[in-house]
């Protein structure tokens, strides 16, 4: 087993901590492993999305009980990170936080689930498209990092 020490640190950030930065730290934990140390942050937290909290659930994931957390206060704690993914589209969303260096920082545009329109099912539906392209994301990312 890894120590804490030794865990590579990773971050998720977007602007609300109530979608993508979610669906991505718990992926990453899963897939992840042991060898990881996982956490996700927003620049405006607020509640978990109930669409996400839905689809999550759908693959084993209650989120029901957690809680989103402000980047800035991990800033202002003088946490450190050793990769900083934001998952924000930078091209739609201004308020898209960035994190302090030193850490290699990567963006993985997704869209807000926020976003979506339609009728119930349609946002569902785009919703579990969302959480499974984060999710080969997350895998790929990963197994590069096994690689390296």
């Amino acid at each position: 087993m890894t120590s804490g020490k030794d865990k590579t640190k990773v971050l998720f950030l977007c602007v609300h901590n109530s979608g993508r930065s979610q669906i991505a730290e718990e992926y990453f934990k899963r897939i992840g492993g042991s060898n990881f140390e996982v956490e996700s942050a927003g620049l405006q937290p607020t509640d978990i999305n109930p669409f996400v909290l839905e689809v999550m659930k759908e693959d084993g994931f209650d989120l029901s009980e957690k809680k989103t957390q402000s980047a800035w206060e991990l800033f202002k704690a003088g946490r450190m990170f050793r990769y900083v993914i934001t998952v924000c589209d930078r091209a739609h969303e201004e308020e898209c936080p960035l994190f302090p260096r030193p850490f290699v920082q990567l963006n993985w545009p997704f869209p807000d689930p926020r976003s979506f329109t339609g009728t119930e099912d349609e946002r569902i539906q785009k919703t579990r498209q969302l959480r499974d392209s984060i999710k080969a994301r997350v895998e790929q990312f990963v197994a590069d990092l096994s690689d390296s």
